[in-house]
């Protein structure tokens, strides 16, 4: 059919995101595009369970685009990251290392949307999972780590630059 995307090879994609909207309005463009994407290809999302921020986004984006959403959350964050109704399906488990570990089970690819430590850390566990092995998952991490870079060198730049002028 003209205009439609042809499906994937993926079924599910595991996006790692933030749970705030982030600094920049395109973070959450990003979040949308990509959303809308997978709905496109009809990919189901594999993701960190939130419903707020870049999570709640892309998830309620994919959700109400008709494709299947797993979110995994650690019980010690539901708080924190879920505010009112969950999207789509949620699995709760006991750590981080578990929700990584679920994530990656369940995805038959990674990419990475701008978020903070958190996004960062999950986003370096699976390139290590790869360098080491453990799995041989396509990645897409480019963008998200410099973005997170940019930022991060930023914020070390004025913190040294407060520190030599004060």
């Amino acid at each position: 059919m003209e205009g439609e995307k042809e499906r994937s090879r993926f079924k599910r994609i595991c996006v790692f995101c933030g749970s705030s909207a982030g600094y920049k309005p395109s973070f959450s463009d990003a979040a949308l595009q990509l959303g809308k994407e997978l709905v496109e290809r009809k990919i189901d999302l594999v993701y960190g369970g939130g419903s707020v921020g870049l999570m709640g986004l892309i998830s309620q984006t994919v959700f109400n685009g008709g494709c299947h959403v797993l979110g995994v959350i650690p019980k010690a964050l539901m708080p924190h990251e879920i505010s009112g109704e969950t999207i789509g399906e949620e699995k709760t488990v006991a750590d981080m290392h578990q929700r990584k570990k679920e994530m990656a089970r369940h995805a038959d690819a990674f990419i990475a949307l701008p978020g903070g430590y958190g996004t960062l850390e999950e986003l370096l566990e699976i390139i290590a999972w790869s360098q080491l092995g453990i799995h041989d998952k396509p990645m897409d991490t480019t963008t998200a780590c410099l973005l997170y870079l940019t930022k991060e060198l930023k914020k070390a730049s004025l913190k040294i630059l407060q520190e030599i002028l004060w």
